[in-house]
């Protein structure tokens, strides 16, 4: 859906990501939930921003993750991430 949606080929939303302040704040994020990480790759690429991906290494989680580990959770990440997708595209940066 990401696809259908920027065109970019993505395989992961992480939480690490380099922005330069500006950038991301321009992009005016609203979303406080599970839809925030894609709601900045959304964003960036409507912009015109470069959206790249690059494999870091990090260690196993050493919790439970608080969104896929509760139906309740799920259910949240499923609804925000649709709201996200369903944004119209914003017109690109001049």
């Amino acid at each position: 859906m990401l696809r259908r949606r920027t065109g970019l080929r993505l395989h992961d939303l992480g939480p690490l990501r380099a922005a330069r302040r500006a950038d991301l704040l321009a992009l005016d994020l609203t979303d406080r939930r599970s839809g925030y990480p894609l709601q900045m790759v959304v964003r960036a690429s409507d912009a015109g921003l470069r959206v790249a991906e690059s494999d870091v290494p990090y260690r196993p989680r050493t919790g439970k993750s608080k969104v896929t580990g509760t139906w309740r959770g799920t259910w949240h990440a499923v609804r925000d991430m649709r709201s996200v997708l369903r944004e119209p595209p914003a017109d690109p940066a001049p």
